[in-house]
């Protein structure tokens, strides 16, 4: 019996997936436990669908980590900080700030997806990267300044 699956199970495939199983397997355990429906006509067409809708919503996602790409490059997040002798910063500025300036200048981006190797601890310019979607990051720069 043909069947599309509406979850992942274990050895047989991942979910949205059509599957030929035995006929048993299906009727007792996965039409049963809600986990696969008969892949018949009607339930071919609306996966096909559903699919199509899916990879409709993942294009518009990256156009718009593509365009937000292009205004982060084009800015630059101030931060101002308490410097000491030689420009270095008492404490550091983390990607949290970053995220939180960010945020302000109504720009939603998650302190997990700015990516830094370690906290910026001098005043000046300093480029950090921000992974905005899997296929697109940004680099941003960022300008800490002394209070």
């Amino acid at each position: 019996m043909k069947v599309i699956l509406l979850k992942d199970v274990k050895g047989k495939g991942k979910k949205g997936e059509v599957k030929e199983v035995p006929d048993g397997y299906a009727r007792n355990y996965l039409l049963k436990n809600n986990l696969a429906l008969e892949a018949n006509q009607g339930n071919m067409k609306s996966l096909e669908k559903k699919k199509e809708s899916e990879n409709r919503a993942a294009e518009e996602e990256l156009e718009e980590a593509k365009k937000l790409k292009e205004e982060l490059e084009n800015k630059t997040v101030e931060l101002t900080a308490k410097a000491g002798d030689g420009g270095r910063l008492f404490g550091a500025v983390t990607n949290k700030q970053i995220a939180e300036q960010l945020k302000k200048d109504n720009y939603k981006i998650d302190k997990r997806k700015i990516e830094m190797d370690e906290p910026i601890r001098a005043l000046g310019y300093t480029n950090v990267t921000a992974k905005l979607h899997p296929k697109v990051t940004a680099t941003i720069k960022v300008h800490v300044k002394e209070v």
